[in-house]
């Protein structure tokens, strides 16, 4: 994805807006007077955070559907007929 071009004076009277973009995975490019002077992107951190919850629900979501080895097996049978 792209990064959007925003100039400095509307990033200072738009911060807080852009921030938030930011954080739910935007990526600028700050210019000042045309040049491109910083890159805002989503922390590294903010993603390791996503991927854990990530992982942490797939676990959850695993252990209540666990199937014993009995109810597995007759799964294989019955798929075998």
């Amino acid at each position: 994805m792209p990064m959007k071009i925003i100039g400095s004076y509307e990033l200072r009277t738009k911060l807080s807006e852009i921030l938030r973009r930011v954080q739910t995975g935007e990526a600028f490019t700050v210019t000042s007077r045309g040049k491109p002077v910083a890159d805002l992107v989503p922390s590294s951190s903010t993603s390791r955070r996503k991927i854990a919850a990530a992982v942490s629900d797939i676990k959850a979501g695993m252990s209540k559907t666990a199937v014993s080895d009995k109810r597995l097996k007759e799964y294989m049978e019955h798929g075998r007929k």
